[in-house]
This record gives structure tokens, sequence and C-alpha cells, in this order.
């Protein structure tokens, strides 16, 4: 097997010549019982590389493995760098292992062709794990070991399981070439994530011909293009997964059916009022929102920057504001008097009303400075504004805007900057000068991005989707207000770098869903790194997309923003409590997955995202 070890994938046409496979993990490495042999061969012409195991039970019993049981390793470069490096040499992977018709597509991250392809053409794949280095945090996505599907084996009895890796030009061109494979099943369905009511169809679509198609067991038509369109209503809440079955290959799609967002928020409002503001005897915390343990159902502080009374959790302030703004406060005096007191907490704990100054936690803590804080007070207070009409909350979101660009923001990439919001509100209030004033900040903030374009810098991590998707809010809320073409034009190349990290497999948890994959380590209680899908600052994408298609009117860009938005709201539950990411592989380091973290943590920005 040694003398047939495949080190590394460079494709021919490639300028750069970037090697898509990691040096620090083997490629068609297999772990499997000790019952078990292998054995690998690879085949190599040109840029196409043909793998294939035969994976033997040398036991005397039979064995039947789990989904666990055999993983192949596939150690692709998805790792950050610093940013031009990333660029170049790094990649988005995008793993679909969906039985018989299971796939990567991975994208140089920044966008430039060839990209990388690998389509499942023998056996059956039924998930992945991942394993880490921690050492590296946040800026690794680790190596990733493909398991193949659950079976039965007798003595002596073999497995096969094969691919094909070929290069391709992107999403499009992926799917074109996967569509040819004679083991694919292509699934599309027009919407992953449903509300009540609401229908989607979803196409199905085998690449060898087949005279019946069955969807959890029931015929399902076929037209003359060999094509069956499953029609499926909205009816209860839940997940569903369609298995679906031709010519003796499976494979499923997975949809969600969820609560309309401001039926979401009106429960999760109702929870966050009644379980996650303290009203103990510390006072420095008498008021504050707190993050909230819904495995032992009591709130959590700890003096770590995740688990502090300030920071992202201040997104809970900002999503009752918004929904009481929409809802109207009658009917919901309970959830008004939450805010209230939770406003008195925020100007005497975190936020100097006077200078602007935002601390990082309770005790006008400013032992750690931190820039992304600012523009969440700004657009906390500018939701106050708007409840309440109060003009000092649009005065202290101005001050705060304001003294973040005094420390430095105009180099920053923050999450969730509210420049066309401060900048109406301003005007609608006949605030004129200070109007022109923060008109002039974020152009000076937008015309850095300009100049910087995609030579990103690192920040909390070295390169990220939440760095990417700041660049092409920002820029198109400048053109938003200024009407300036060469903000339009940068936020459209800011788009191109923040799409690849999104990927369009049949499943509600990855669809349009950014890849994310440390914040479960950070903000929840297993401490788990490992793919997050969802999290909620994917819904970051989704706000882009949402901008550039209003302001051009785009219809793809409209579509891929409900998909994208919608995406982050299997974060929340129908009993108001929410889960601050999902866990997505088999396992992390060895650890089981595939868990909603217990901790109902800084989510409802996501939840606020789609009440805009």
């Amino acid at each position: 097997m040694e003398e047939n070890r495949v080190r590394e994938m460079v494709f021919s046409g490639d300028p750069k010549k970037m090697n898509w496979f990691r040096e620090d993990f083997p490629y068609a490495e297999v772990k499997c019982p000790a019952e078990f042999s292998w054995k690998v061969s690879n085949s190599r012409q040109g840029d196409e590389l043909v793998t294939e195991f035969i994976i033997k039970n040398e036991g005397r019993h039979s064995y039947f493995t789990n989904r666990g049981s055999i993983a192949i390793s596939f150690p692709l470069a998805d790792t950050y760098t610093e940013g031009e490096k990333c660029l170049d040499y790094r990649c988005h992977a995008h793993i679909f292992c969906g039985e018989n018709t299971s796939y990567i597509m991975a994208l140089r991250m920044g966008g430039e062709a060839p990209h990388f392809g690998m389509v499942l053409t023998e056996g059956s794949l039924s998930g992945y794990s991942v394993e880490r280095d921690i050492k590296r945090s946040s800026n690794d996505r680790g190596c990733f070991w493909l398991h193949p599907s659950p079976k039965e084996f007798a003595p002596g009895e073999e497995m096969h399981i094969s691919w094909k890796i070929f290069s391709h030009n992107g999403k499009e061109d992926f799917k074109k070439k996967a569509k040819k494979f004679s083991s694919v099943i292509w699934v599309e369905a027009e919407r992953y994530v449903l509300y009540p009511g609401e229908r989607t169809q979803v196409r199905i679509h085998p690449s060898f011909g087949v005279e019946e198609i069955f969807v959890n067991g029931e015929k399902a038509a076929v037209n003359c293009e060999g094509e069956a369109v499953y029609k499926f209503t909205a009816e209860t809440l839940g997940e569903y997964i369609l298995s679906i079955e031709a010519g003796g290959r499976k494979t499923r799609c997975r949809l969600l059916v969820q609560e309309h967002p401001k039926q979401l928020a009106e429960k999760r409002c109702k929870f966050i009022a009644e379980y996650q503001q303290y009203h103990g005897t510390i006072r420095e915390l008498q008021g504050a929102y707190l993050a909230y343990d819904t495995e032992e159902k009591h709130q959590v502080y700890l003096p770590v920057h995740d688990f502090n009374a300030g920071r992202e959790r201040m997104g809970m302030g900002v999503l009752m504001a918004k929904y009481l703004c929409m809802e109207g406060i009658k009917g919901h005096e309970k959830e008004e008097k939450s805010l209230l007191t939770y406003r008195e907490y925020v100007l005497r704990e975190l936020v100097d009303a006077k200078t602007g100054l935002v601390c990082d936690d309770a005790g006008r803590d400013q032992s750690c400075f931190r820039l992304y804080d600012y523009p969440w007070a700004t657009t906390f207070f500018i939701e106050c504004w708007r409840l309440w009409r109060q003009e000092d909350d649009l005065e202290i979101a101005y001050r705060t805007m304001k003294k973040f660009y005094q420390d430095g923001g105009y180099r920053f990439y923050p999450v969730e900057t509210p420049v066309a919001a401060l900048f109406q509100e301003l005007k609608n209030a006949g605030k004129h000068e200070k109007m022109e004033e923060v008109k002039a900040m974020f152009q000076k903030h937008a015309d850095h991005l300009l100049l910087a374009g995609t030579n990103y810098p690192a920040h909390e991590v070295n390169y990220e989707q939440s760095i990417v998707s700041p660049a092409a809010n920002i820029l198109l809320q400048v053109y938003e207000i200024t009407g300036e073409e060469k903000y339009l034009d940068g936020g459209r190349k800011q788009l191109e770098v923040l799409e690849l990290f999104n990927g369009f497999q049949p499943d509600y948890h990855l669809h349009e869903v950014a890849i994310r994959h440390w914040d479960g380590y950070w903000f929840g209680k297993r401490r788990l790194y490992g793919d997050t899908f969802p999290h909620y600052w994917s819904s970051q994408t989704g706000k882009a997309f949402r901008l550039y298609a209003r302001l051009t009117g785009d219809p793809v860009y409209a579509k891929r923003a409900e998909d994208s938005l919608r995406g982050v709201l299997s974060m929340f539950f129908s009993d108001g409590t929410a889960t601050c990411a999902y866990l997505f592989p088999y396992t992390v380091n060895g650890k089981p997955g595939e868990y909603a973290d217990p901790y109902a943590n800084d989510q409802d920005w996501g939840l606020w995202a789609n009440l805009e």
C-alpha cells in the first residue's frame, strides 16, 4: 500500500499549484474493527484520481457494523492561515454523505478555479467525523473521516467503496459533472425550511434510467425526462427525512417544518424575560440577560468572555426590542418591563451614555477591549429608539458608533454594523448634522474595505465567514445611503467570496448554511470544536444576500437570502429555548456530535435577522 500512497492532489491547470490534501493526515487510511482487513488502490489519469477500497471481515463470526465502526480519512486543506494564503491555497469543503449518493465539493477560498470534486461511485456513506488538532484552536477544521453505512458482514464478506476525484470550475460545474455519474440520484428541494402550510417540490433526478422512484416507500410519478417531483406540504412541526430509492440505490433529503419567526420570537422573548434575566442578590448582574442551561434549568454566568453578561448576549435585548416594536406593547407588558430593566442594566454596567464607551462585562469591566461590542450596543439602542422614541437612545447609539471609529473601527470588520439603520434614524429625527457625520464615518470605513479588497486581516479567527460578511454588508449599506456605484461593485466582489462558504446539499442543516467550526467550543456547554451547522452568524450571509437582492432586484440572491436566513431557525424551539450551536459531525476527536448544544447563549441575533 505504501507504494500506492497518494500524498498530494494538484490539478494540472492550476497556476497556484495548490495541494488540496493536508500534509499532517494521510489520505485514504481506514479505521475498522480488529477482525477486519482493508486494502486500498489508487489509479490516476490526468486530473482524475480513482480510489478503491476492499474492507473484509476476517473473523470467524458475523459482525454488524454501525455508522462509526469504519472510517476512511479524507484530509482536505480546509484550514485558516493568513487571509491571502487562505484564498489561494485553502478550501471550503462541502460534504454530503447521502448513502449511495455522496460527494464532496471543495471550493478554493478565493474562488479561482480549478476546484476539487469527489463523487462516490460504489458503496454507501452515511456520515462523517472530524479529527482536529486542538492546539490550532479555531483556525483548523481538521481531517474528515467518512463513514460507510452500517452493514451486516458474514465471515469472509467484503465491502467495496470507491470514489472519483476530479477538477471543476465552481458550484454549477460541479453539479453538472456530478449528475453525469451513473451512481448519483441528484436531489433538490425548492425550500428546506418551511413554515406550516407551505409547500415545496423535491426534484429527484437519477443519472441512470429507471421506471420507478420511491419516496418513503411510496411510488413517485416519473416524467419523460426520468425525473420525479415529490410534493411536500408542511403540516406538523418537526424534521422530515425523505428516504429516496431508485434502481436499488438510495439517498435522502432532510427538511424542517418550523414555526414562523414571529411566533418563535414571541415564545423566545417570553422565555428570556422569565428565565434568562437575572434578579438575584448580586448587584452588578441585576437585570442582565444571561446564558441558560436547558439541561439543568438554570442561568449561566462565568467571568469568561463568552459566558459573561455582555458581548454577544446583547442580542437578547436586540431581539426583545425588535419584537415589541413589531407587535406592540399591549399584551406584552411583562416583556417590556424586562427590556426596561435590561436597558437600565446596560447603561449601569456596560455602556457609558456620555462617551459611548462599551465595556466587556458587568461592573464596567474594561479588562478586554473588544471592538465587536460597539456596533452591537449601537444596534440595541437603535431598536430601543424605534420602540419608545426616547431621544436619549438615538443619541447613545450615535455616540457609541462614533466611539467605535475613534478607537480604531475604520480598519475593523465588525459583525452586524447598523450603517443604514443609524443613518436613516438620524435623518428621520431631523438630526442632519449628525447624519452627515456618521455618513462620512461610514464612507471612510467603506473606502478602507474597498482598498483592502480581499486582503483580509486576521481577527479572533485568522479567516472566517464573519470577516467577509461584514465587508459585504458594510459596502452594500454604504451604497444604499450614498448611491455611489463603487460601493455596490465592491460589495458584489465580497459576495463572490462570501458565497463560497455556503453549500447546496439537500439537508436543511447544510443548504445555504455557512461553514463555521469553532463556536460550539467557545459558547457551548459541551466545549466541543467541530462543524456547527447551523450557527446563527450564518444569517449574516443571508442579510448580505437580501440587501443585494433589494438593491439590484436580483431574484437569485433573493431566493438564496431566504434560504440562508431560514437556515438558522432550527436553533430555536417551540418552548422558547434555543441552542447556541448544532454540532453536525458524527464525532469530533472521538466525542459524540449530532446534537444541539444545551446552552441558550448568543444565538438570538439569528432570529432577529429573520424579523427584519
